[in-house]
């Protein structure tokens, strides 16, 4: 039989949208019941930023609505309430200090997402906020407003509900596309979900020979191979992989590509802080080094070492050349070769493997200054289940925390 709990309202996932609403939600009065299907809350912020968890970014609520990829204009009255600034203060607050990165990230000091997570936790478990260790099963309406959450074994009677469950990334986090489900049988409309900022298979075999390997410092641009036209580049980092490549870099040119991957080109620059004319005077000095050596050997000062037989193989100079027996022409086309060492996508890696899900419950549908659906009383979105995803750099979960907030303020 089940029990029953009484509530002002119930929060659909203890992941970062759904902890920030409810201790906001609490600290203005209400009493909340926060629903977690997993033993453990926040397991998917546990593992952002490689467990250094990326925890927003230090820009303005207009910079990050310009990088948020799809219906950024939602975001305005959410970014407003909440913005950046308003995370930083927050988490500093509650003991966690912070730094900033390269190109605005911010990081706890101590590099520790569990941190991050001990912290909002904490917040969540405000006085008057019950955390429910069970799967929800069905949002509860009675003449056609929202009245509880049937979970388990245990039914939450709330008037007001918030969806705050993620998305499709990291389903053994609890993100397996409940909230979807949710929304849909209350009648909204699911804009169809896609990976985003996700790793790339690529059609050349010799990123497997590289697994493992990252490079730092290299500009890497998106190109639409139909009219040639660079979409994107940037310096940065990136990785190769057995089937393809990752890193920074990749996932943001991930969240790019429109339809079929085999559309776009990848191209590596090495040497982004030489020009042409640099780069070739650079490898004069060390061919004059080098002149009696194999050119598979001559190259240890420029490459990373186990970079150095593929761009010999792909250079197309055999690599027991000696470096004196190389021609101008040879030479110039292997800076060539470094200035755009080129990929071929064709395919995107699965949906359970990127940060964020593209796609989700339409912002049409959802009161931007408020959070509320405009189909259902008293039903709430918040985070990765609504149809917004940020480049990477924390937008994600600065979108996540100021969401909820602003569902919080409106319970």
């Amino acid at each position: 039989m089940s029990r029953e709990l009484t509530a002002d309202a119930a929060i659909i996932g203890a992941g970062a949208a759904g902890l920030l609403c409810a201790g906001t939600a609490a600290r203005r009065g209400r009493r909340i019941v926060l629903i977690e299907r997993n033993s453990r809350p926040a397991r998917k912020l546990m593992i952002t930023g490689k467990g250094r968890c990326n925890v927003t970014n230090h820009c303005t609520a207009e910079e990050l609505i310009r990088n948020t990829r799809h219906n950024g204009k939602f975001l305005y009255s959410a970014a407003s309430a909440f913005p950046p600034e308003e995370t930083i203060r927050l988490f500093e607050g509650l003991g966690v200090p912070l730094k900033t990165e390269r190109g605005g990230r911010v990081f706890p000091v101590s590099d520790k997402a569990c941190d991050v997570v001990d912290a909002l936790v904490g917040y969540a478990k405000a006085p008057g906020v019950t955390v429910l260790f069970q799967r929800a099963g069905e949002i509860l309406t009675e003449n056609g407003a929202v009245c509880g959450v049937r979970c388990e074994n245990t039914v939450v009677r709330a008037p007001r509900v918030v969806i705050a469950t993620g998305g499709l990334s990291y389903p053994l986090t609890g993100s397996d596309g409940d909230g979807y489900r949710f929304a849909r049988e209350l009648g909204h409309t699911i804009v169809p979900t896609r990976p985003s900022l996700v790793p790339l298979i690529t059609e050349e075999g010799w990123c497997r020979d590289l697994m493992g390997l990252a490079l730092k410092n290299v500009a890497v641009s998106l190109i639409k191979k139909q009219n040639g036209k660079v979409l994107f580049r940037e310096i940065g980092e990136m990785l190769f992989t057995h089937f393809g490549v990752s890193g920074p870099l990749i996932l943001t040119i991930s969240s790019l590509m429109e339809g079929d991957p085999a559309q776009y080109e990848i191209s590596i620059d090495l040497k982004p802080g030489l020009d042409p004319a640099q780069l070739d005077a650079r490898l004069v000095r060390d061919f004059d080094q080098n002149l009696n050596k194999d050119f598979l050997n001559s190259l240890g000062a420029l490459l990373p070492r186990r970079l150095v037989p593929v761009a010999v193989r792909l250079s197309g100079i055999a690599g027991d050349r000696k470096v004196n027996q190389i021609t101008r022409e040879e030479r110039t086309a292997f800076a060539r070769l470094l200035k755009g060492l080129v990929l071929h996508p064709v395919g995107f890696r699965p949906v359970e493997e990127a940060i964020v899900t593209a796609g989700g419950v339409s912002t049409k549908e959802v009161d931007p200054r408020t959070m509320q659906s405009k189909l259902i009383p008293g039903l709430f979105f918040a985070g990765e289940v609504l149809d917004l995803d940020g480049y990477t750099g924390g937008y994600n979960l600065q979108i996540a925390f100021c969401t909820g907030y602003l569902a919080a303020q409106n319970l």
